[in-house]
């Protein structure tokens, strides 16, 4: 074993190495199992998921840094990863029949969305540059790979070629703005640079860098004007995987993204707060007006995702522990209402319809009763109508821009807010007052039946009753080293 690398360090890490292994036995399995077997894999990689997940349990209150300050193992990183491997387990339940109606190979599909969650679980506990370089890189060559995961579809190879291309330009912005931070404070490690930085505010070299890794990770959040891939890659990605592109990624990089400004640049927050208050308030509102346009429920959700976006970053704006546990709260409900949206999408989604377009949603609410049910309950949560876990995002998000100072950031949120219900309730018209119907009648896999019941149940229920969402966000919040909340539902 390595000189300073003891057993302890593998035991915190615990998870990862399970869902490593996880991933290696579904490339076994897949070369083991005869063809017409190989739907097994999705419970094959559903059990990896779930004994990733039990394998958090003894970390539930741990605050430790591991080898030499690369990972954190806190309730921050535990947040993020919990929502990664949920986000996981119901994308492939959505997978299973997509899969089938595309005749793709599902082996190589599944092992590469557990090589995507586990750089996204990296990228959550790394508190140095060097770990979340390498958990990044790990989620975006994954989700490379899958954009154009369906080889037949042209749209599938160039959403690929795409990602692949204006990936790599920004990774080189964001490498270039951590080298600048790597030399001006000789080390990788965020804590220790931000002690390093104190008394540096005026550093042009330091503001350079703060600007350079903004504009990277902008590209990560699909942040106006960085956000040229994501339509294009939305629309074009196998409906499963852009639905866990624009979950899993997004959290992991507004992960990355309170990592590097919040616990490595502290002293620079008049900087990079300034520069989160414009992007936020561009991303919102450029989000909203190009989704008005668009006739394709991919494209739609695409631009409606850069526009939620500009919402979370208005808790990063805001910088106050309520502000971080709003940020973290709004990714969590977000999260399921946007995967149940695409799950509407991949019931659509037959050998004769792609049933990605408005066209295709006319008449739903009496061929399929339920899902139009879930699709209205999603819009309106996307929208951020009460009762529904949005508008508890929403409000959270807002208030906490109010508490700390930003006024007209909370007022063109919600106003934005306004101009997203035209699009998302164009879609409940389609649903339930236009007279065509398209196809035949969709039907429900069992798998699809429980991904649309957990989103529904999961939308509902963090909309009626909040606050163990709001405790845990909070709790998790504190980590990064702010001050708790006291004034929390009150």
């Amino acid at each position: 074993m390595p000189a300073g690398i003891s057993t302890s360090d593998f035991y915190y890490i615990l998870p990862e190495l399970v869902l490593t292994a996880g991933a290696l036995v579904v490339l076994i399995a897949d070369v083991l199992l005869p063809k017409d077997r190989r739907a097994a894999l999705s419970w094959v990689t559903l059990i990896a998921l779930g004994a990733t997940l039990a394998s958090l349990a003894p970390f539930a209150s741990t605050r430790v840094e591991i080898a030499h300050g690369l990972i954190a193992v806190d309730r921050f990183a535990l947040f993020f990863k919990i929502l990664f491997l949920v986000a996981a387990a119901i994308t492939v339940l959505m997978s299973v029949r997509y899969l089938e109606v595309e005749g793709a190979s599902p082996g190589e599909y599944y092992f590469l969305i557990l090589c995507a969650t586990l750089g996204m679980m990296i990228m959550a506990g790394g508190i140095d540059l060097v770990t979340i370089f390498i958990g990044l890189e790990t989620m975006a060559v994954s989700f490379y790979i899958l954009a154009g995961f369906i080889k037949p579809s042209q749209r599938s190879n160039e959403a690929a070629v795409k990602y692949f291309l204006l990936g790599a330009f920004s990774l080189g912005i964001l490498l270039y703005g951590m080298s600048l931070m790597y030399g001006l404070s000789g080390t990788t490690n965020l804590r220790v640079m931000a002690t390093r930085f104190a008394g540096q505010e005026q550093n042009p070299l330091l503001v350079l860098a703060v600007i350079l890794v903004v504009a990277g990770v902008g590209f990560k959040i699909a942040a106006v004007p960085f956000h040229m891939w994501a339509p294009d890659v939305y629309e074009g990605a196998p409906t499963p995987i852009t639905a866990f592109l624009s979950v899993g990624s997004k959290a992991a990089s507004f992960a990355m993204l309170l990592r590097i400004f919040v616990e490595g640049l502290p002293a620079m927050s008049g900087d990079w707060r300034l520069l989160f208050y414009v992007l936020s308030i561009v991303t919102m509102t450029v989000g909203n007006f190009a989704a008005v346009t668009q006739s394709n429920l991919k494209r739609m959700l695409a631009y409606s995702s850069i526009a939620h976006a500009g919402y979370v970053l208005i808790g990063v704006v805001a910088g106050t522990a309520r502000g971080v546990t709003a940020t973290l709260i709004y990714l969590l409900v977000y999260s399921f209402m946007q995967l149940g949206a695409f799950a509407v999408i991949v019931l659509l989604r037959r050998e004769d319809v792609v049933g990605d377009e408005l066209k295709d949603f006319s008449g739903l609410h009496v061929r399929n009763p339920f899902a139009a049910f879930a699709m209205l309950l999603f819009m309106l949560s996307l929208g951020g109508i009460p009762p529904t876990a949005g508008f508890m995002g929403k409000f959270w998000l807002f208030s906490s821009a109010i508490d700390a100072g930003y006024y007209w950031l909370a007022v063109i949120g919600v106003l934005n807010s306004a101009v997203s219900l035209y699009y998302y309730v164009r879609v409940v018209v389609f649903m339930y007052l236009k007279k065509e119907t398209i196809g035949s009648e969709p039907k429900a896999t069992p798998a699809l039946a429980v991904t649309l019941a957990i989103a529904v149940a999961a939308t509902l229920i963090l909309g009626v009753y909040p606050r163990l969402l709001f405790e845990v966000a909070e709790a998790s919040a504190r980590t990064l080293g702010m001050v708790p909340i006291t004034t929390a539902l009150r």
